[in-house]
């Protein structure tokens, strides 16, 4: 899809086109809300049909969100995750909970183009049409930008922005194919609005911002087929748990050398972890939220919700800041 220099002049741009709102269209409002009570608009607004893939879903947030999305009637639940001792414990504690639900794991690693499609196709076999995407999956990585290599950027914005990509257009696809609307938010993080501090991590900064980028990009150009974007912002600290896989893996570069060595991974569930060595960092960022703490899993979801049901039908290409107020005073 690039262009040789020497062809330039000769090219014709392809253009976005605009869903027109029309009656019977993808882009038409919903229907009007059940006038038999009151309590049944309340429940019919935040009401979730459909399956969705929740990629990253074994980690504390993510699986949070998959509670949140079940409880408001979600059908049928893919999780894509990278640990599937993790994520079948997961599956087996929403069974539990939620036995009328079809709930399945797939072992996806997001920047494997082609495991990627495939896995979304065996997710159509098996739950059938998805309607849903919630993007936790992430890496975040801690490093002096002088100690940078290639190979150490290209990864980690290669699992934030591309990874995020190739399943939102894997599963863009598939809607398109059935002409069904849907809903896709990704987790975007504060550090793609501010430099976070005091951590030094320029290679995570820029594909958070990368991500903040595309869910717009992705927002104007499908919105025609009823395919809303949007992201959610947090600011989050959650436990550590050793062994468990999450939507965010960690590391760190090791001190300065030739050779850039990473120490060894790092398992967590946002960007920001527990541990004695981060004692301080914590206690700063907490010093500048206006709440004085980070959030609990839980407070993610109800934008999660609202975003993923008709409650936010008119929601596209936004970004909802779930942060405590923690950008006012980055």
């Amino acid at each position: 899809m690039t262009t040789d220099r020497s062809d330039l002049t000769a090219r014709v741009l392809p253009q976005i086109s605009l869903g027109d709102g029309s009656p019977g269209s993808l882009t038409a409002p919903p229907l009007p809300l059940p006038r038999e009570s009151p309590a049944a608009r309340a429940q019919e607004r935040f009401h979730i049909t459909g399956n969705a893939i929740v990629t990253g879903g074994a980690g504390d947030l993510g699986f949070a969100a998959c509670n949140a999305l079940l409880e408001h009637g979600l059908e049928g639940l893919m999780i894509f995750d990278m640990n599937p001792a993790e994520a079948q414990a997961r599956v087996k504690a929403l069974e539990t909970e939620f036995p009328g639900a079809k709930i399945r794991f797939l072992k996806v690693d997001v920047t494997d183009e082609d495991g990627v499609n495939a896995a979304v196709d065996e997710t159509v076999k098996l739950l059938g049409s998805v309607s849903i995407l919630l993007s936790f999956a992430g890496m975040v990585a801690c490093g002096h930008a002088l100690d940078w290599s290639a190979k150490d950027w290209n990864r980690v914005v290669n699992v934030n922005t591309i990874g995020g990509f190739l399943v939102a257009r894997a599963i863009a696809r598939t809607m398109i194919e059935r002409g069904i609307r849907g809903s896709m938010v990704f987790i975007a993080s504060i550090s793609g609005h501010r430099v976070n501090f005091p951590q030094p991590q320029v290679s995570y900064n820029v594909s958070k911002a990368g991500v903040v980028a595309m869910v717009k990009s992705l927002a104007g150009e499908w919105a025609k087929y009823g395919i809303r974007v949007n992201r959610v912002t947090d600011n989050f600290l959650v436990k550590l748990f050793k062994g468990v896989a999450a939507p965010e893996t960690c590391f760190r570069l090791q001190n300065p050398s030739p050779k850039k060595k990473l120490l060894t991974f790092v398992v967590v569930n946002t960007i920001l972890n527990e541990g004695d060595g981060l004692d301080e960092a914590r206690k700063m960022w907490a010093s500048r939220n206006p709440m004085g703490r980070m959030g609990e899993p839980d407070e993610l979801s109800g934008a999660i919700v609202t975003l993923a049901s008709r409650a936010g039908s008119y929601i596209n290409g936004s970004d909802i800041l779930v942060d405590g107020g923690q950008t006012l005073f980055m």
